[in-house]
């Protein structure tokens, strides 16, 4: 049995380059590498040559769950993810087909070139164990609220602790100013939004609003490792230390995606039961009146016609003394259905005003317009067959917008228009 002392140093280089996974020497300023040894998965992973990019992609720029490619917009931080100023070593999870493979990564340096040696080694099955065993716990505890997180120094203009939690569960090598990565990242939000991310990104914006200790926190739709848009909570938070010129701060992305949706929906919904009258599912009189409002600030703005009609069902009192309130409430749904109809495809907000009576506001249409749309929903009413009651009519009033015009006056006109169509012997349209 030989002791260490007959172990050379030619002897433990041997020993090393049988056992060893692979070895890769690698240039990150030209963009290439080189398999010395390739050994096991890494033979199938692993080209003789290639690219430095596409080794740093294959090795861990990618969804440590999966496997999946990162969407080609986020390559862009890949070159300095790539840049090691000492040793580096960390696990990495590789997927060959659908099954994962545990490899310790160790990057040597060769001295200040830019040229690496890459040691790599897959785990056995007990490390391999221990290893999925720990991430779980982490997993656990984490509950991956987090899929982001770094710490910057506004003074030194630096970033460390970079974690992104899709790609591995440990910290990442990242040699990237705060600025440059300010700059980069603001790409990945929707051009809405970037003016909101700079301002409250900005190191004069931080400076200023956040004392130690202090967070804030904004929401906004970012695009993810799989190019989608998602909603995020972005959270800021100034460390607390003895020194009030130490301007340091970790910084979070929560995906806040589902229940933003969820409460979006959720608001909609509450809108929309605000918005509509219960009996009819139109409009009810308070979102039509902010619609009128609406439609003269806008007629301010740009000029174009905008029309108001105001339609009310004849002798509809009689219907209810005769046939009952029940058969009356199931004659203005049916009236309101009609209105629908005819009203699909044009640019127009129409609700229930009140009682029988309804309004409709059109957008884009002039005189001549307003009048055929009009005559369309009276001959629409009464060529119509309602349960129990057989047939109705209605009678229209219309009018457009005018300069001079505000709520009062303009509804009073449509109103007028209604009482002309009424004296003429009612199923008639008036536009004044």
């Amino acid at each position: 049995m030989q002791g260490i002392n007959d172990i050379t140093f030619d002897k433990a280089l041997d020993y090393f380059g049988k056992s060893v996974g692979a070895l890769i020497v690698a240039d990150q300023a030209a963009d290439s590498y080189r398999a010395l040894v390739r050994r096991g998965i890494f033979s199938d992973v692993l080209g003789e040559s290639g690219t430095y990019t596409s080794l740093v992609q294959t090795l861990w720029f990618h969804y440590s769950s999966d496997g999946r490619k990162i969407t080609d917009e986020y390559n862009v931080f890949i070159p300095n993810m790539g840049k090691f100023v000492g040793k580096y070593s960390k696990r990495l999870k590789l997927l060959l087909g659908d099954i994962p493979h545990i490899v310790q990564m160790t990057i040597i340096p060769v001295e200040d070139s830019g040229r690496y040696l890459f040691l790599l080694d897959e785990l056995d099955e007990h490390e391999k164990e221990e290893d999925e065993e720990t991430q779980n716990k982490v997993s656990t505890i984490q509950n991956n609220i987090y899929v982001f997180t770094m710490v910057f120094d506004l003074v030194r203009d630096t970033t460390s602790s970079v974690s992104l939690t899709e790609i591995s569960d440990e910290a990442l090598n990242y040699q990237l100013s705060y600025s440059e990565w300010r700059n980069t990242i603001v790409n990945m939000m929707r051009d809405e939004e970037k003016a909101l991310f700079l301002e409250r990104s900005s190191p004069e914006y931080l400076r200023a609003h956040f004392k130690p200790g202090h967070v804030e926190s904004f929401d906004l739709q970012m695009m993810d490792l799989d190019g989608v848009f998602q909603w995020v909570k972005l959270i800021f938070s100034r460390m607390e230390t003895t020194n009030e010129n130490d301007y340091r701060f970790v910084y979070m992305v929560q995906n806040i995606h589902e229940a933003t949706i969820s409460m979006n929906e959720t608001l909609k919904h509450y809108e929309e039961l605000a918005s509509k009258d219960s009996l009819t599912q139109l409009f009810n009189r308070g979102r039509i009146e902010t619609e009128l409002c609406n439609a003269i600030e806008q007629y301010g703005r740009d000029g174009k016609p905008v029309g108001l009609m105001i339609l009310d069902i004849d002798f509809f009192k009689a219907v209810n003394d005769r046939f009952g309130h029940p058969v009356g409430d199931a004659t203005l749904k049916h009236f309101a259905d009609i209105i629908r109809q005819t009203m699909s495809g044009c640019n127009s907000a129409y609700g229930r005003w009140g009682g029988e009576e309804f309004a409709v506001v059109l957008y884009d249409a002039d005189e001549t317009g307003l009048q055929q749309l009009a005559e369309k929903i009276r001959t629409s009413v009464a060529a119509e067959k309602y349960e129990a009651v057989g047939s109705i009519t209605c009678s229209i009033g219309g009018t457009l917008l005018r300069r001079e015009d505000d709520l009062e006056s303009w509804f009073g006109r449509a109103d007028e228009a209604l009482y002309n169509a009424k004296q003429k012997g009612r199923n008639c349209v008036s536009v004044s």
